[in-house]
């Protein structure tokens, strides 16, 4: 059998103002002393809130850990730090769209002031992923990476198909990250797709 390998996909998209309508903004405060945080560099913007509208969509679990978030005044990168895990996997958590281990319940527990049976209560199930997002999305910047795959996608699958065969790009074994870039033409967000590639089998 083939031997499996990874493959990298990333796409800068210039940053644009637009606020996507899956969040709302509110003004930097102080972060409470009750959190006892490592060093971290504040973000020079809003963070990022849950809309009620969603909230429908979302697991119990949701409106909670966004409460504290909004508390705390914490970006998604500050809590990643005091979890040990990746910001895009804290938010996905945030939303339901990943499963909380037992190690993640306690360190959210702690940086987000939430009792931990609280916590256990509402994280400790499997996730119903898939079910906060509309097709095609409505939001403009979560449109704007639909529009990428429109584009792009059967230009993806040629190139991949021409360096790894006959196969498909993992979304279980599977990260991403967002980093940030600027230069003389302005910022450019650079999100990066890690994926363990799959070759179908012969049967």
């Amino acid at each position: 059998m083939a031997s499996l390998s990874r493959t990298v996909l990333s796409t800068r998209l210039a940053a644009r103002a637009i606020v996507p309508a899956t969040t709302r903004l509110t003004k930097p405060t102080i972060a409470s002393r009750s959190f006892q945080s490592t060093s971290f560099k504040m973000s020079q913007h809003p963070i990022a809130t849950l809309q009620e509208d969603l909230i429908p969509r979302l697991p119990p679990s949701s409106p909670i850990l966004f409460e504290a978030k909004k508390k705390k005044n914490l970006t998604f990168e500050a809590i990643a730090k005091e979890v040990g895990r990746d910001e895009v996997a804290i938010a996905a958590l945030f939303y339901g769209q990943a499963m909380a281990s037992s190690e993640d319940i306690k360190a959210l527990s702690k940086v987000l002031d939430i009792p931990i049976d609280r916590l256990e209560w509402h994280l400790s199930g499997f996730p119903d992923r898939g079910r906060s997002l509309e097709m095609p999305p409505k939001d403009p910047l979560v449109y704007r990476l639909y529009e990428i795959v429109q584009n792009y996608g059967y230009a993806y699958k040629a190139v991949l198909n021409e360096k790894f065969g006959d196969g498909i790009m993992s979304a279980i074994s599977f990260s991403t990250k967002i980093e940030k870039e600027t230069d003389e033409k302005g910022e450019w967000a650079v999100i990066t797709l890690r994926g363990k590639w799959l070759p179908y089998s012969r049967f």
